[in-house]
């Protein structure tokens, strides 16, 4: 999603590079034959969908990410994050391949003079992964059972990655970082005055009073920090009895990775499971069981999951509002979130913290039990 710290810049440092322009570098950086380059949906970075002449062995689709220039002034983190996406993948999650340069790296520094001034964009190659996102189907429990599984292995995996500049992931002032729900004071000035803009404030409030001072008890860990609906790719197989069942086919976007804890991952993986649901305040207890089939939370963690969940609704409704008024052309995309987002946050806040926990805490108690609710 969001690069850096400094958010009035990025409206500045978005490439806007033309498809003639993206087919030109992945053949020129990376050696492609390209057929055909297609434009993704992308928060501020750019991506293309490259397909490439058929070949007798390689893939034949690939994703050229160009970052924009704040996040192209940290060539480290890229680097870390791209060696974390085949660390991924050697332990067999499904995760893309990172393609090399022709100079044998992971990523290249191009630099476009744009008349005014030359800008540089750090620009990589994956190749494109099969499957749909998971917001484009009905989630069953058994599916949000195992995509809260999935994000407690990934983080638990990643307890083992060693990487001489691991460090880059502290980011401090990182918007989308869980721990800095704070500094979105500065942007609720998009939001007017309304109710809207009423319950952040609250939840912001309750954040500074109730879950900061319990950070340091809580567990860390590396966050991928973007486990959202879009971010999760399905293929379908039937089973036995004829009936379609889903299994995770790919896990996007590693931009937004940095310190933080499991609970944060936890928390945002419900978050964006309850964006498409018919019956969100459910869908807690079922991704909640299945990560602690591997990270059974502390009471702590526990006690703030509410909260957390409140949090990262308004760091995505909040962000979204913003976004807009940057990016107006790519408004579709940035109010997804928005479509259902602030529905779902009111009914949370209109229920209270106690009786949305009763039914998260008491979906996940029957898995123990074999009795999945």
């Amino acid at each position: 999603m969001s690069s850096g710290n400094d958010q009035q810049s990025e409206a500045l440092s978005k490439p806007t590079f033309s498809e003639e322009q993206a087919s030109a570098l992945a053949e020129s950086v990376f050696g492609l034959k390209v057929s055909k380059v297609q434009p993704l949906p992308s928060y501020d970075d750019q991506n293309f969908h490259v397909y490439v002449s058929k070949t007798k062995n390689g893939p034949t689709d690939y994703v050229l990410k160009i970052s924009n220039t704040e996040a192209s002034k940290n060539p480290d983190r890229i680097e870390v994050q791209n060696h974390i996406i085949m660390f991924l993948k050697a332990a067999g999650f499904p995760t893309s391949s990172v393609c090399r340069t022709k100079g044998d790296n992971t990523a290249s520094l191009v630099s476009i003079d744009s008349g005014s001034e030359i800008k540089s964009y750090l620009v990589r190659l994956l190749t494109y992964l099969p499957g749909r996102p998971i917001a484009e189907i009905p989630m069953s429990p058994q599916l949000l059972y195992e995509i809260g599984k999935l994000a407690a292995k990934l983080d638990k995996t990643l307890q083992k990655f060693h990487h001489p500049k691991l460090s880059s992931l502290h980011r401090k002032n990182f918007i989308w970082n869980l721990k800095n729900v704070p500094l979105l004071e500065k942007y609720l000035y998009v939001l007017g005055q309304n109710r809207n803009r009423e319950i952040v404030e609250h939840v912001i409030h309750l954040f500074k009073e109730e879950v900061m001072p319990k950070l340091s008890h809580f567990r860390e860990c590396i966050n991928h920090g973007d486990l959202n609906d879009h971010n999760i790719l399905i293929e379908s197989s039937k089973s036995a009895s004829g009936n379609a069942e889903y299994q995770v086919s790919g896990i996007l976007d590693f931009d937004d990775m940095s310190y933080g804890y499991y609970v944060f991952e936890l928390a945002i993986t419900i978050m964006y499971m309850m964006i498409e649901s018919k019956t969100p305040i459910q869908v807690g207890g079922h991704v909640l069981a299945g990560f602690e089939s591997i990270t059974p939370l502390t009471a702590v963690e526990k006690g703030a999951l509410f909260l957390l969940v409140c949090s990262r609704f308004c760091q995505s409704l909040v962000m979204a509002a913003y976004s807009c008024q940057l990016y107006p052309e790519n408004k579709d995309y940035f109010m997804v979130t928005a479509k259902t987002g602030w529905k779902h946050l009111q009914q949370m806040f209109d229920m209270g913290q106690k009786a949305v926990e009763e039914i998260w805490f008491e979906t996940a108690k029957s898995y123990e039990s074999g009795i999945s609710m």
